[in-house]
């Protein structure tokens, strides 16, 4: 068998070194190309400040890492933190800034990502034309956030002295408003809404044009009536040991007119000139007799009725007789009455009637005394 020549040592050699080398090439060349792919040029703007970048992070979340940027639950970030990050991406992270708003007088905190008022109040719908701001729009919201008052324009109708005036107002207090409308309350006057008071929007304020005096007038004060027990009177009985006597106090009472109609008086001071005197009255509690010898079986009724209609307390046209028998009253305690003989019960009036006939017979009752034995 024939066999080609044999190649030279030397050449040998030369090709196992040539063969490594161009495989460490191939590997580095490929490396390269992988590198390159893996570098990607973003645009990261923070805050409105943008900067260009070179980054290898996969995601947007990696590249705010590697930026060492900290993100809070009120900041902004787009795309989402999660979302993978592409070769040319613009990356956006606006920061949170608390806001202690105090809104037509309602106070809140919020949470703006705005840099400025004017942001701010943009963000959250707020009308700022014809506000009151505390703050210039212009005025940059810091990291540590802002205290800002605002006071809407608002539209606010006014009833005074018989006309009607609706005024646009971002007052703080209805006085103010009263003041932009050319409206001035004197003395007594006020509204029907606290002059204090925040002005709403739609709202309608009356204003209460008010005069006033003042007048002292001296009212009765009654008096009580205590009532003790006596047994030397008859139950039934009432006799009046000590006559009450009213006091009388001085009270002094505002009398208002409000937009021309008189107001109910209101007493404004008291002051007692003379205190009361209680009454006192005796209560009989001693059991009437249950019969007079001599007179129990006479028509006591039907004298009753013919001397005063059979009513107990009846008093004559004189006033000088009372009672169902009409006695006098001296006849009457002559009798062992007390007080009147109208002011006796009717049991205790026919008790002392009987006595009255053992002594003297039907005499005391010349016109009706024959009735007794009728």
């Amino acid at each position: 068998m024939l066999l080609g020549p044999t190649p030279p040592a030397a050449a040998t050699g030369t090709w196992r070194r040539i063969v490594p080398q161009a495989l460490v090439v191939a590997f580095l060349a490929g490396g390269t190309t992988a590198f390159v792919a893996a570098d990607k040029s973003v645009r990261l703007t923070v805050d409105g400040v943008p900067r260009e970048l070179h980054t290898f992070a996969g995601d947007v979340e990696d590249l705010l890492a590697a930026e060492g940027l900290a993100i809070g639950p009120h900041d902004l970030v787009a795309p989402a933190p999660g979302e993978p990050l592409d070769d040319g991406e613009d990356v956006v992270v606006r920061y949170g800034r608390p806001l202690r708003l105090t809104l037509d007088g309602q106070q809140r905190q919020v949470w703006t990502t705005a840099r400025t008022v004017e942001g701010a109040l943009r963000q959250f719908g707020i009308r700022a034309e014809g506000a009151y701001l505390s703050a210039p729009r212009t005025a940059a919201v810091p990291r540590a956030g802002l205290t800002l008052s605002v006071r809407t324009e608002r539209s606010v109708t006014f009833m005074a002295d018989g006309r009607e005036r609706t005024i646009r107002t971002n007052a703080a207090t209805v006085q103010e408003a009263l003041d932009q409308a050319g409206i001035t309350l004197r003395g007594q006057d006020t509204t029907s809404v606290p002059p204090t008071a925040f002005p709403r929007d739609g709202q309608t304020v009356t204003v209460l044009r008010i005069t006033g005096t003042r007048e002292v007038r001296e009212e009765r004060i009654p008096f009580e009536t205590e009532r003790v027990e006596d047994g030397d009177l008859f139950a039934g009985t009432m006799v009046v040991e000590r006559a009450g006597r009213p006091g009388a106090r001085r009270v002094t009472y505002s009398l208002r007119t409000v937009n021309g109609v008189r107001q109910k008086p209101r007493a404004v001071a008291d002051e007692v000139v003379r205190e009361p005197v209680t009454q006192l009255v005796r209560v009989g509690t001693r059991p009437l007799p249950s019969s007079v010898s001599g007179a129990d079986g006479l028509n006591w009724a039907a004298l009753a009725r013919c001397e005063s209609g059979g009513r107990p307390s009846a008093t004559d046209a004189s006033g000088t007789y009372g009672g169902l028998y009409q006695f006098d009253v001296r006849t009457w305690q002559g009798l062992g009455g007390s007080g009147r003989p109208q002011d006796a019960p009717a049991a205790e009036q026919t008790y002392r009637a009987k006595k009255l006939y053992v002594q003297r017979g039907a005499s005391p009752w010349p016109h009706c005394g024959r009735r007794l034995t009728s």
